[in-house]
């Protein structure tokens, strides 16, 4: 038995989940707050740096590239290793590299440090699900891991609009400093607070790999990019597409943001509660969400009466599917779940990188903002016949 297994605590059933899980949670809204933050202050960082909107929006894609392409080789890297150590270490890398973005003017060495930061991203998020998973019996995955998303909706609702207000006062750099404090102090609270957690039995790179073969996690992983892409288009684009179309002042732009996040909290709730005996039903009760959402938010795009409670639902509907696929992934992967749930992560981020690629060819063919709406219905749409498939291949 290794060092770290011997001092992993036993996993928690019953009552409330263990203080780690929410710990890991705080971590990722302190951290995806800069992703979400970004989103709300594109156009101010377009006209700092003297760039397109389509160029500003790359810097969205050079993050999630990071987390794609560092998740699964960081996993396998650190398979041995101790989490608390992963964990705080990535985290310090990720602050490192978000204050070397800000202290230059440079829109290349900006986008170096995105990517950066995704890696270190990458690394902390592929750690923080497989030990949410370890702090608690198998019934309640999909709960533990829908909390530790949860930290990204929460930065949807607090540190993204929270952000891009201060960034409104202050310049765009300024929201960026608050996260990297924050992120600073994620860091340090991982220390006295956070086990030094390991996998239940001796790490093995061969199994993981052997896991990694099984067709249906590709399916589960399909479904995730597909997902991401289907919501987060409408979601990056949410500002240019408030005050260009619907004719929303641009201070009240960071509340709507908010309130996108507020949906998300509400779909992972609703998602966490379910997935653990349903994860299907979930799945397709999101895909359905986002098409009929992005449908009417295309059809209604100059009504903002309308637009509000639909930015709402989108984000709800989204949302919901995330822990319904943690659960499948984790189900199917249980005997090697560490590069499972990090390939799980890129997927996420895969999805989130595709965005500005389809938004750039819809907007230099000369198509407007409502487009990408229509593009994220499409999406969705394509997630019904996967989830179906993955259902089938259960059976």
């Amino acid at each position: 038995m290794s060092v770290d297994t011997a001092r992993r605590p036993a996993p928690v059933s019953g009552g409330r989940l263990p203080f780690g899980v929410y710990l890991l949670a705080f971590s990722l809204f302190a951290m995806g707050s800069s992703e979400f933050l970004l989103a709300g202050v594109l156009p101010a960082v377009a006209d700092d740096l003297q760039i397109s909107l389509s160029s500003a929006g790359a810097l969205i894609s050079a993050f999630a590239v990071g987390v794609v392409v560092g998740g699964p080789p960081f996993a396998i890297m650190t398979l041995r290793r101790p989490r608390r150590t992963m964990l705080m270490a990535t985290q310090a890398v990720f602050a490192v590299a978000l204050a070397g973005g800000l202290l230059t003017g440079s829109y290349g060495v900006l986008l170096a440090t995105r990517f950066v930061g995704g890696l270190a991203y990458a690394g902390y998020w592929s750690v923080a699900a497989v030990t949410a998973v370890g702090l608690v019996t198998p019934d309640r995955t999909a709960r533990a891991s829908g909390v530790v998303v949860s930290g990204l909706s929460l930065a949807m609702i607090a540190g993204g609009p929270a952000g891009a207000l201060l960034s409104h006062f202050t310049g765009w750099r300024g929201g960026f400093w608050g996260v990297a404090a924050l992120t600073a102090a994620g860091a340090i609270s991982n220390l006295p607070a956070m086990p030094a957690t390991g996998s239940g039995r001796e790490p093995s790179v061969r199994r993981e790999l052997r896991t990694m073969r099984r067709p249906q996690l590709w399916v589960v992983y399909a479904v995730t990019v597909l997902s991401t892409a289907a919501y987060m288009i409408s979601f990056n684009y949410l500002a240019a597409f408030l005050t260009d179309v619907t004719g929303v002042p641009g201070v009240w732009v960071p509340a709507i943001l908010a309130l996108f996040g507020v949906g998300a909290f509400t779909g992972l709730s609703v998602g966490g509660r379910i997935a653990d005996r349903r994860p299907a039903h979930a799945l397709l009760a999101g895909a359905l969400g986002i098409l009929v959402t992005s449908v009417l938010l295309a059809a209604l795009a100059r009504h903002a009466a309308a637009v509000v409670p639909l930015v709402f639902l989108l984000g709800a509907a989204g949302f919901v599917l995330n822990p319904a696929i943690y659960a499948r992934v984790f189900g199917i992967a249980s005997a090697a779940p560490t590069l499972a749930g990090a390939t799980t992560v890129s997927a996420f981020q895969l999805g989130i990188s595709l965005v500005p690629a389809l938004a750039g060819v819809a907007l230099n063919a000369g198509a407007g903002i409502t487009s990408l709406v229509w593009i994220g219905a499409g999406l969705a749409t394509a997630i019904v016949p996967a989830v179906l498939l993955d259902r089938t291949m259960s059976r």
